[in-house]
């Protein structure tokens, strides 16, 4: 079976296994996935959402978080940790909203990735889920399962980005990354992985090597 048939295959067994598969991060609009997906970084979702509940009812335009006190918005996302470089990050990425995209957030992958703070993987969350903008979101799930997978053999985002989209139609590219997180998160545990009970055990290398 060669590379893009073996991928194909667990791909349509992970869509099977999750059919429902969706974000994990919870958000009404652009910039509330926006604002999650920075605040995600070095964070479980779970924490992001418990924290955007009552965030998201503070501060409802970018206007709001550039007028915020550093301070205040720090204690508000205290819990999702670099507390102080995220309510940074936060406070600049929407002072270049309203400068050059009139506070809306921008449907184009190249002007997210312009933004402070935003990098290519809050561009492609964003991109995907906000606009349907084709685009794989490399988190650690994605990472660690495309290297356990035999996809590839680096840690790097880009390379791993640019792989998956040579062996995955454009179509799978935004739910591709939700499957794998999914996957990751259920089965595939890191230091715990529950082989036994995963349905693409027979197409990983890293379990047919054990």
């Amino acid at each position: 079976m060669n590379e893009k048939d073996r991928a194909k295959k667990i791909f349509t067994l992970l869509k099977k296994e999750y059919p429902d598969v969706k974000p994990a991060l919870n958000f009404n609009s652009p910039f509330e996935l926006l604002v999650a997906t920075i605040l995600s970084a070095q964070c479980t979702d779970e924490r992001v959402n418990i924290v955007t509940k009552d965030l998201f009812k503070k501060y409802k335009t970018p206007k709001d978080y550039v007028n915020a006190k550093q301070e205040e918005l720090e204690k508000d996302i205290y819990s999702t940790g670099f507390y102080r470089q995220k309510a940074k990050s936060i406070k600049k990425c929407c002072q270049a909203l309203i400068e050059k995209h009139n506070g809306k957030v921008p449907a184009d992958f190249d002007a997210l990735t312009k933004l402070p703070g935003v990098g290519r993987k809050t561009a492609s969350v964003v991109a995907g889920n906000a606009f349907g903008i084709p685009a794989i979101a490399v988190d650690t799930h994605v990472i660690r399962l495309s290297n356990l997978l035999g996809f590839v053999k680096t840690k790097d985002p880009v390379k791993i980005e640019k792989k998956l989209k040579e062996l995955l139609p454009e179509k799978d590219w935004v739910k591709a990354s939700h499957l794998l997180a999914s996957h990751g998160r259920k089965i595939c545990i890191a230091r715990r992985p529950k082989c036994a009970e995963c349905i693409i055990a027979n197409y990983c290398p890293a379990f047919l090597k054990q």
